[in-house]
C-alpha cells in the first residue's frame, strides 16, 4: 500500500504524516510530494527516512492512495492525472467539493455512498466537518429546518503564514502580514474572501456543503465566520431550529452515542468545549446544549474541534481506511 501525501512540508501535510503514523496507517511506502524547492528533502516516518518528489514523480509511482493539501489549483491540475494512472485522491482543498460527480466524505456520515469507482474524493471544510457531526444524529431525530452558526476559527486554518504573523505580533516585530489588519488581541469578521452576495466563501462553504453531505437541500444555514488569535482549533456557536419536538436528554444522549463526538456540559463545575483541550485530538465536542426559549422547537450549543486533524487531516485518513478495509481502492 503506497501512499502519497501531497503538500507533505505544509501545516495539513506534516499533521497527516503525524496521524498516519499514530494511526499505525497500513503503508508499505510512504511517497512525500512537495513543490520543487523542497525535492529532495528527507522526512523522518516511523524508523525510516524518505526523500520528497515531485508531482510529476509521484504520478509515476502509481500510489494507491493521494491524501492532497496543497491547494486548490494545484488539486484541479493533478489529482485527475492521478486519477489516471489509477490512484484514487482524498482531496483536502475546496476544489472538488461541489462537483456533483465528487463525493462530499465525513466518514461517520456517508462514506457508504463510496465506490471503487470514486477515483477523486472531496474532504468537507473543516467547520463544516465539525458541524456536520454534530448536526447529523440531531437531524436524523428532529429533521434540521433552519442553523445559524457563527464560528470563532484558529489562525492555522489560514497556514503557517497567519502563526507567522501572530508570533510576530506577540513579540512586537515587523513582518508579512496573512491578514489585512493585525489578529492579536483582535478577531476579525473576514474568512476566505468575500462574494457578491456579502458572505464570505467560507460562510457559504458552511451553508453549500452542509446540504450536500446530508442529502437534504431543505436544510437552510446561515453563517458568520470569524478569525480569533487562537491555535488549537475552531469553535462554532450554533442555533439549530427543528421540524420536530426534542427532549434536552435525548439530544446529549444522541449527542454521546454518535461515534466522534465527545459532550462536555456541565456549566454547574465549568466543563465545555475549549480548543486549549481540543488541540491534538480527533473528536469533536459539545457543549452548552439548551433550549432556544426564544421560539419552539430550537437548540443552542457550542462546538469545538481541532481543524488541523479531525478537520482535515484525520477526516481525510479515516476515508482512507475506510477504502482499504472495504477493498475499494
Amino acid at each position: 500500500m503506497r501512499i502519497a501525501v501531497v503538500g507533505a512540508t505544509g501545516m495539513v501535510g506534516s499533521v497527516m504524516l503525524k496521524v498516519l503514523e499514530e494511526r499505525n496507517f497500513p503503508l508499505s511506502e510512504l511517497i512525500p510530494v512537495a513543490s520543487e524547492r523542497s525535492v529532495g528533502k528527507k522526512i523522518k516516518f516511523g524508523e525510516k527516512e524518505y526523500a520528497v518528489v515531485n508531482l510529476e514523480t509521484a504520478v509515476s509511482m502509481k500510489p494507491e492512495i493521494a491524501l492532497f493539501s496543497a491547494g486548490g489549483d494545484t488539486s484541479l491540475e493533478w489529482a485527475p492525472k492521478f486519477a489516471e494512472a489509477g490512484t484514487t485522491v482524498i482531496d483536502n482543498s475546496s476544489a472538488w467539493r461541489m462537483n456533483p460527480k465528487h463525493k462530499l466524505v465525513i466518514p461517520e456520515i456517508n462514506a457508504n455512498l463510496l465506490t471503487s469507482e470514486d477515483r477523486i474524493i472531496a474532504n468537507p471544510n473543516c467547520s463544516t466537518i465539525q458541524l456536520l457531526m454534530a448536526l447529523k444524529p440531531l437531524h436524523d431525530a428532529f429533521s434540521i429546518k433552519r442553523v445559524v452558526v457563527s464560528t470563532y476559527q484558529s489562525i492555522t486554518g489560514t497556514g503557517v503564514k497567519a502563526v507567522r504573523q501572530l508570533e510576530n505580533e506577540y513579540s512586537g516585530d515587523k513582518g508579512e502580514m496573512a491578514y489585512p489588519y493585525p489578529i492579536h488581541k483582535n478577531a476579525l469578521p473576514h474568512c476566505d474572501v468575500f462574494q457578491e452576495n456579502g458572505y464570505t466563501k467560507e460562510e457559504m462553504k458552511l451553508t453549500n456543503e452542509t446540504k450536500k453531505i446530508l442529502g437534504d437541500d431543505s436544510v437552510n444555514v446561515t453563517a458568520t465566520a470569524i478569525r480569533i488569535p487562537v491555535v488549537g482549533g475552531h469553535s462554532e456557536s450554533v442555533n439549530i431550529e427543528f421540524n420536530k419536538e426534542f427532549e434536552e436528554g435525548d439530544v446529549r444522549k444522541l449527542l454521546s452515542d454518535f461515534p466522534g463526538i465527545t459532550v462536555q456540559d456541565n456549566p454547574a463545575v465549568n466543563t465545555y468545549p475549549m480548543p486549549i483541550y481540543a488541540e491534538g485530538k480527533d473528536d469533536v465536542f459539545v457543549g452548552r446544549i439548551r433550549r432556544d426559549h426564544s421560539q419552539p422547537n430550537t437548540l443552542n450549543m457550542w462546538i469545538v474541534a481541532d481543524n488541523l486533524r479531525k478537520g482535515a487531516a484525520t477526516n481525510a485518513i479515516q476515508i482512507a481506511e475506510y477504502l482499504i478495509e472495504n477493498k475499494l481502492t
